[in-house]
């Protein structure tokens, strides 16, 4: 891994053109409080720097994954950034392959953060939870916490860090956009028909390990009623997506700028595909409208101080009590379901925190994130991970899972530790 840079400021780079969006884009643009800079021509989507200054910093080891970079625009005057996550492929370090598309991303008003894997040898489903702790630790813990909005988040990986990146989709259906380059890992044909996250997958012409044909497959599985898109990058092979790729991001920008900023100013480049250049297949459902239209702005940005949020409604622990916990249902399907669990420590700081609750009607949990899992009889206990176990008083920390049979409703209890 790099060894620890400074804080750097990029240049501010200049946007020149004309915008050529029409009365009826610029109109619902409008209506989004979260549309940032100046309107995008086709010079400036496929510029390698857009509109604002950033900086970057490291981030330490810990916190669920293994440390790693995050940058960010140095602007503090419009509000707060929408972010991405993006880890690196199997055995593959994000410092070497990914870091490049920090800034690039940064300066078109991103706030990203890459992460390098707690083993170089994690699979899909670890980079899944290391995505997904990642952002965790950028909205609740980390310095800039106060710069990212809490909802508007999307992850990107490569390789089996763009499975994982699927898989984390499937798992946080609060995610606002995914993006799988050259998304795979051996041995497992990823099925999407339950997300709910717009989802972009890009493919290499040329790439061997992960073929297009695999990834048209996965591409089959995304529901109609959930925006995504796939691009064939002509003569890429499966490395390509960790060079410098002008291709890629001229596809990628307008992908996040629509879904994490509900810019729909962007859609004009990739409904019909304004610029072929480079790719030799493309698939989208257009016209790609952000599926919850723009939630109104926050008044005011958070304090340095106030405690994470999860978006889960709590009721204040009872006098005494060292935490308590609430549950509720994210998604459902035939046979299975996602729940999630918010942990509230009480009135005074804890260290450590087990979650039980009663498994119902032949219930199952079959895989846990964000905490440890395990069972006894009817009854399920969780117990938190190294990095979510310590909270302050008052301040939240959550966990889900995904369960075979019907959800009920459920009532977990909490203790410490």
């Amino acid at each position: 891994m790099k060894q620890p840079t400074r804080w750097l400021t990029a240049a501010l780079a200049v946007v020149l053109g004309l915008a050529v969006a029409t009365t009826t884009r610029d109109a619902a643009a409008a209506d989004s409080p979260y549309q940032r800079g100046p309107d995008p021509t086709p010079a400036s989507v496929a510029a390698t720097r857009g509109p604002f200054a950033t900086t970057q910093a490291t981030v330490p080891a810990g916190n669920g994954f293994n440390g790693g970079y995050v940058y960010y625009p140095t602007d503090t005057s419009q509000g707060t950034w929408g972010a991405v996550a993006i880890v690196p492929g199997y055995s593959a370090l994000f410092a070497n392959e990914e870091a490049w598309m920090g800034p690039w991303l940064a300066s078109f008003g991103f706030v990203v953060i890459g992460i390098e894997t707690n083993s170089r040898t994690d699979g899909a489903d670890a980079r899944a939870t290391q995505l997904l702790a990642a952002l965790d630790y950028l909205t609740r813990t980390s310095p800039i916490r106060n710069r990212v909005d809490a909802n508007r988040l999307g992850v990107m990986g490569h390789s089996a860090g763009g499975a994982g990146t699927l898989l984390a989709a499937l798992r946080r259906p609060t995610l606002k956009a995914a993006v799988g380059l050259a998304p795979g890992t051996p041995g497992n044909n990823l099925n999407m028909s339950t997300t709910q996250v717009p989802t972009m997958l890009l493919s290499g012409q040329n790439d061997g390990t992960v073929t297009p044909s695999y990834v048209q497959g996965i591409y089959n599985t995304l529901p109609a009623g959930v925006e995504h898109a796939w691009a064939e990058l002509a003569g890429n092979d499966h490395l390509s997506f960790t060079r410098p790729n002008a291709t890629e991001m001229r596809l990628l920008i307008p992908w996040l700028k629509t879904f994490l900023d509900n810019d729909t100013r962007y859609t004009q480049f990739l409904c019909p595909l304004a610029n072929s250049t480079g790719v030799s297949r493309y698939n989208a459902t257009c016209p790609l409208v952000p599926p919850d239209g723009p939630p109104a702005p926050p008044t005011s940005a958070p304090p340095t101080s106030a405690p994470p949020t999860t978006g889960t409604p709590t009721t204040p622990p009872p006098s005494g009590a060292a935490c308590t916990a609430t549950y509720r249902t994210v998604n459902s399907w035939s046979g299975g379901f996602q729940g999630e669990v918010t942990v509230t420590a009480g009135t005074a700081a804890i260290n450590g925190w087990t979650v039980r609750w009663e498994l119902n009607n032949g219930q199952r949990i079959d895989q846990v994130w964000s905490g440890t899992l395990s069972t006894s009889g009817s009854t399920a206990t969780v117990r938190n991970v190294s990095y979510n176990g310590s909270l302050a008083a008052g301040a939240t920390a959550s966990f889900g899972f995904l369960g075979s049979g019907t959800p009920t409703a459920t009532s977990p209890t909490c203790a410490s530790p």
